[in-house]
Formats: C-alpha cells, sequence, structure tokens
C-alpha cells in the first residue's frame, strides 16, 4: 500500500513553490505528513506495512516548537527544490535595484592624473545624478574625494572649484522632496559647504564665475579661469533650507534653539557675498543680496536705537543705504516692494512713527498690494500691525485703530500673518493646498503676539467707541466704528450670570463697561492689574511709558464720556471740580472741553472769570429723545401707508378702463402731478415741524 502510495505521488505533476511567501497552505501540509510518513516507514526497518509508534508522537508539543520545525521543513523542501532546478546554490537579494557594494576607485594605478580624467571622471559622477538607485551619501563622498584628489595634484583652484559647486548641488539633492528640509547632518556640511566656495572665491578673485558661461566655454586648465557656477544662488537655496528647517521644528524645543544659532553663521555668510559682489556684480544680484540682508535685519529689535533715535545706528544706516540702492537700481517691483515694507517695519519697531506713516503713505502700497504675491501680501500685513502697535505706543489711538481694523475684522489675524493655519468652516483644503499655505508660515521667532495685538485693537477701539456711544446715545442711525468690539460686547451682555474677568476680552468689557458711566479708575484697574501686565503690557519694551499713556487716555476719555452722558443734567459745572474728580490738570481739561465746543459735540460755553462750564440745555432729554424718535418712526409708516394706498387706487383705475389709452395717458399724468404735489407737501410740513424743535 505505501509503495502504491509513493508511486502515485511520483506522478502527480509538480506544484510550483513561492520562495516569498512564509504562509503553510493545505497542500504543504499535506506533502509534510506523507513525506514524513514514508520517510518513517522506509528507515523503521520493520518492513513494509508496519509503523513504530513511540511515546514522543503522543506528546503535547510547545506552540514555539511546532512553528520552528515546520519553518525548518520548509526551508529544506525549497532548498532541495532550486537545487533540482538549477543545479546550484541560491542568493537572497533585496528588494529594489541593486546597490553598489564596493566604492569604485577612481583611477586605475598607472592613470596619469590631469585636468582631462579628472573632468571625465567627474562628468561620470555627475550623470548618475537623479538617477534611480543612485546612492547620494556615495555620490558626495565621491565627489569629495575627487577633489581631495585635484588638490594633491595640484590641479588648480578653478577644477577644485568646479567640483566645489557640483559638491552643494549633490547636498541639495540629497533631500528629494522640496516640501521637507534636510536633516541636520546635511545641513552642517551644506553650512561648511558653502563656506568653503566662498573661501575659494575670495582666494582666488580672478576667476570668472558666472551661470552665464557655458559648458563649452569654461577654462579650468589655464588662466583666465572660467567656471561655470553661481554663488548667489547657490546661498540663496541654503537661506531657504535655513527657514524650512525652522518651520519643521517645534518652536519649544531646545532644536529650535540650536538651529536658530546658526543664523549667525548664515548672515556672515550673507556679509562675505555682500563683499564679494557689490565691485564685479551685476545690479540685479546686487539687489538680490541687499534683500537677503535686509530679510535677516528688518524684525531685530536694537535697544541702542531706541533709546537714542538721534544717534547714527549701523543697522538704520546700513538699512538705509541697501533700501535707497534697491530703490534706485532695481527693475521689478517685487524687489522695491519688499526692501520699502521691511524699512517701514523696522522704523515702526523702533517706534519713529513719523518716519514710517509718511514712507508708507508716499509708497502708496495699499492700492497696489493685492496685485503682488501672498508672500509680499504677508509683508504687508505685518508692516501695517506693526505701524498700528507703534501709534499705539506713541498715544495716536484713532491710528492705531485703523491700522488694525482690516487684520482684527476678519478674526483670521493669525492666518493673514502666517503664524498658522485655521480651520475653513465653509470648505475644506486640499492637500496641495494645505502643503504650500505651511510652506508660507514664518519661523516662530519672527512671529507678533496675537493677544497683544487684540488687546491693543480692542483698548483702541474702546477709548474711541465708547465716547461715541455716549453722545450719540438716542441717534438711530449711528454708526459702528469697531463691528468686532460691538461683537465682543454683545456676547458679554448675552451671558445670564457675570462673574470676575479673566481673559483679556473680558477685562476691556469690564473696563468699556465702567467707562459708559465715567468711573475711570475702576476702567484703569481693569485693564492695567497684574493678570494684564503679565499677558500684555510688559510685553512691551519700557513698559511702565505704556501703561502711563493708556492710563491718561483713559481719563481723558472718561471725562468726555462723562460729559456726554450727563450733561442734561447739569445747569454748569466747575473745571476744579471736574480736574479732581478725573484727578488730571486743569488745563488738560479746559483744552479738552474747548475741543468739544469747537466741534459742536457740547453745547456749553467757558465762563473764564469763575472758571466754569455753562449749559446751554439744547439738547433734547431722554424723553424728548424718545418722543422725537417715535415721531419720525410714524411719519414713514403713514407716507409708507398713503403710497400703498395711492398704488391701489390707480391699479384698480386701469382695471376699470377697459384698455382705453388716452384715458389711461390723461390719468396716469393727472395722478403723478397730485402724488408729487402730495409728497412736496408732506415734505414742506416736516421741515416746519423739524424748525419748530429746533427753536424749541
Amino acid at each position: 500500500f505505501t509503495k502504491m502510495k509513493a508511486a502515485k505521488e511520483e506522478s502527480r505533476p509538480s506544484k510550483k513553490v513561492t520562495y516569498d511567501d512564509d504562509d503553510d497552505d493545505d497542500d504543504d501540509i499535506d506533502w509534510e505528513m506523507s513525506s514524513d510518513s514514508s520517510s518513517s516507514e522506509s528507515d523503521g526497518g520493520e518492513g513494509p506495512g508496519t509503523t513504530v509508534y513511540t511515546a514522543a508522537m503522543f506528546l503535547k508539543k510547545q506552540p514555539g516548537e511546532e512553528k520552528k520545525e515546520k519553518k525548518e521543513k520548509k526551508e529544506k523542501r525549497v532548498k532541495k527544490k532550486r537545487e533540482e532546478d538549477e543545479g546550484g546554490e541560491w542568493e537572497e537579494v533585496t528588494k529594489g535595484a541593486p546597490m553598489i557594494k564596493e566604492a569604485p576607485k577612481m583611477f586605475a594605478k598607472d592613470t596619469e592624473v590631469n585636468h582631462e580624467a579628472v573632468i571625465k571622471k567627474l562628468n561620470e559622477i555627475i550623470s548618475a545624478r537623479g538617477k534611480k538607485g543612485t546612492d547620494r551619501n556615495e555620490q558626495i563622498a565621491l565627489l569629495k574625494e575627487l577633489q581631495s584628489i585635484s588638490n594633491a595634484n595640484n590641479l588648480g583652484p578653478a577644477i577644485s572649484m568646479k567640483i566645489m559647486f557640483h559638491i552643494i548641488s549633490a547636498i541639495y539633492d540629497y533631500n528629494p522632496n522640496i516640501a521637507t528640509c534636510m536633516r541636520s547632518e546635511m545641513w552642517e556640511k551644506c553650512l561648511a559647504g558653502v563656506s568653503e566656495l566662498l573661501d575659494m572665491v575670495e582666494a582666488n578673485p580672478d576667476i570668472n564665475i558666472g551661470e552665464n558661461i557655458l559648458e563649452e566655454s569654461e577654462n579650468v586648465t589655464t588662466p583666465p579661469y572660467r567656471v561655470r557656477g553661481c554663488v548667489l544662488t547657490i546661498v540663496e537655496r541654503m537661506d531657504e533650507e535655513f527657514t524650512k528647517m525652522l518651520q519643521a521644528c517645534d518652536a519649544h524645543s531646545t532644536e529650535y534653539v540650536d538651529r536658530l544659532k546658526d543664523e549667525k553663521e548664515v548672515c556672515v555668510i550673507l556679509d562675505r557675498l555682500q563683499t564679494y559682489l557689490v565691485p564685479r556684480g551685476t545690479t540685479e544680484e546686487i539687489c538680490r543680496v541687499y534683500l537677503r540682508r535686509i530679510e535677516h535685519m528688518y524684525y531685530k529689535f536694537d535697544p541702542e536705537a531706541y533709546d537714542n533715535p538721534k544717534l547714527e545706528n549701523k543697522s538704520f544706516k546700513d538699512m538705509e543705504e541697501m533700501c535707497k540702492f534697491i530703490y534706485a537700481k532695481d527693475l521689478t517691483d517685487r524687489l522695491r516692494t519688499r526692501s520699502m515694507l521691511c524699512q517701514i517695519y523696522h522704523q515702526a519697531l523702533h517706534d519713529r512713527w513719523y518716519q514710517a506713516r509718511d514712507l508708507m503713505l508716499m509708497s502708496h502700497l495699499q492700492d497696489t498690494i493685492q496685485h503682488s504675491d501672498v508672500p509680499t501680501q504677508i509683508l504687508y500685513n505685518r508692516t501695517m500691525v506693526q505701524l498700528g502697535l507703534c501709534a499705539f505706543r506713541k498715544g495716536n489711538i484713532r491710528d492705531a485703530h485703523n491700522a488694525l481694523v482690516d487684520i482684527q475684522s476678519g478674526g483670521r489675524a493669525k492666518e493673514l500673518l502666517a503664524q498658522g493655519l485655521l480651520l475653513q468652516r465653509q470648505h475644506e483644503r486640499t492637500p496641495e493646498q494645505e502643503k504650500i499655505e505651511k510652506r508660507r508660515l514664518l519661523p516662530y521667532h519672527m512671529h507678533i503676539n496675537l493677544e497683544l495685538l487684540e488687546c491693543v485693537y480692542l483698548v483702541s477701539a474702546m477709548l474711541i467707541e465708547v465716547p461715541y456711544m455716549a453722545a450719540h446715545e438716542m441717534d438711530a442711525r449711528r454708526r459702528m466704528i469697531s463691528k468686532n468690539f460691538h461683537h465682543v460686547m454683545r456676547m458679554s451682555e448675552r451671558q445670564a450670570l457675570t462673574g470676575p474677568p479673566e481673559s483679556m476680552r473680558e477685562h476691556v468689557v469690564a473696563a468699556s463697561k465702567a467707562m459708559k458711566t465715567g468711573n475711570w479708575k475702576e476702567c484703569k484697574n481693569y485693564i492695567i492689574n497684574e493678570k494684564m501686565n503679565a499677558k500684555v503690557w510688559e510685553l512691551f519694551y519700557k513698559s511702565e511709558t505704556v501703561q502711563e499713556m493708556v492710563t491718561s487716555k483713559i481719563q481723558e476719555e472718561s471725562l468726555r464720556t462723562y460729559l456726554f452722558t450727563y450733561s442734561s443734567v447739569y445747569d454748569s459745572l466747575s473745571l476744579e471740580t471736574l480736574a479732581e474728580m478725573f484727578e488730571i490738570d486743569q488745563g488738560v481739561v479746559h483744552s479738552i472741553i474747548s475741543k468739544m465746543i469747537i466741534n459742536e459735540e457740547l453745547m456749553a460755553s467757558l465762563d473764564e472769570p469763575t472758571h466754569t462750564v455753562v449749559m446751554h440745555r439744547t439738547e433734547p432729554t431722554r424723553l424728548q429723545s424718545l418722543a422725537l424718535q417715535l415721531s419720525e418712526k410714524v411719519s414713514s409708516l403713514v407716507d409708507n401707508n398713503e403710497r400703498i394706498m395711492e398704488l391701489k387706487q390707480g391699479n384698480l383705475f386701469f382695471q376699470k378702463s377697459g384698455g382705453m389709452q388716452d384715458r389711461q395717458d390723461r390719468f396716469q399724468g393727472n395722478y403723478q402731478q397730485n402724488r408729487n404735489q402730495n409728497w412736496q407737501d408732506r415734505r414742506n410740513q416736516r421741515q416746519n415741524y423739524s424748525q419748530r424743535e429746533r427753536a424749541y
């Protein structure tokens, strides 16, 4: 029986074995059992048809041992099958293209190392650039070895410089994905390579370098040397990679701080490049390197320049010289626009308000900025924010509000300043759009504090809006100066239970409510306290000066609000009493009231001998204002009803006329004449009524 079974198995067609599949199917298990049984029968020595049962066959095996035995049996079977098919040993290979195990030798022993041999080997190495399966690390190592061989054989600085250009290009090509940053070890190699290239360029000023030089016209053997390449492009790419590395780091980690330390070396490289290009570069190249330097300078605060604005500061002097050169020589609007915005930002950062404001107004950038590219628009938004903060520090509250209102009104300040992405409710971003927007984000050390920005905007809106609301309390047609401020106030009014303020917004809302009643001390305590100092005011340089300015503005605007709110109650007010009440100088009170009288905001007159304000009481009381509003609404309602009735009567007559054209024309002429006469009579009545009100 066993022999017949073995004969059947031999006559059965052989099954194809897959070498890379680790799972055992049912057929494999059957084959194993049959082979085991046949081998045990043949090896037993008891003769055919007999089976020897041992105790080990009935014992339970460990799970690991069973799997191990199956694996060993399968490996033996596969190995045996391979030997039968090929007649030799097989070797497993890794997935993908075959990798080079041994680095090829540069030159044979008897080869003469000259310019032609080095250039031929260089072209051979470069030809593998970008191909699939090329080991980029090995390519960089080969190029460095080739450069060392060239230097050892004294082949000249030009060929070494040519190889150096290719080494840096290979370092940039190491990371094929342009959206991600290079690794830290590659970044260090890049910095060292660019510095070495600049050393070569500075040591050999007679070598002509340019990207317009063709490869056929290169000369690396004898002077005058000509090498194809562009140092400016390499440095610009290095600067972009530095920005990408900062974007990829966690802003609150030590890695970010370590990477940020490299900015000093980047700035040194830019200075060296500027020194090299200014005597021999074109105006376009000089403008480009100037802009790179400006973009590393404009956001940095210099306390010495802030404290002594009249002294000539090096950073201000350098920036002014570079910006003037770009204004005069640049042929593209982009470089000129960006340099101007950087200069305005730098001036505003150091509280040079009038210079920054005049430069912004003279440039007319606000009219053309929508046609610029997105990074330039982001820079414009940052500049306007910095202008608003500068105006606030200088006490120009209305200018600060006007500069910040466009950024804060939409609630998208974080996105407009390229400091983060917000969730979009209407539509989702595609992955491509999200990648592009993430690439535009600024590194963390260039960010503007968003809570500080919102606080400055809300305080400015409070100082403007609260007196205006008090002056036009009964005016049904009053306009909103700040929609965002009104939204914050409405949200607080909707709350059923209002507790003590905790967040910055709640502090501003509580201060606004206190200012409405003229209580300046409570308003000041809500705006300036320990919690607000830690969150906002201590972020300013010389915060004590800013707090004093805010306190004085609160006192002045609270005085105006008090006069608007309670002027109908008083016959006269003493200037001395007002000065004591609001703790400001009597001369300041006199000037504030004088301005209000001149602008016809307050119907009163100043009595100089007695130092009092005499109210004329021409403004209506609250009851009279409500009555006037009611009469206006009733008159408009009557006018609307009369128009509707006249239209209905006209339509009814047209239906009864039966389409007689002459009667329709005659009626329409009389109807239009009568309607115009009625409207004119009612207008005259309203004018007479208004005149009687004013006389009253």
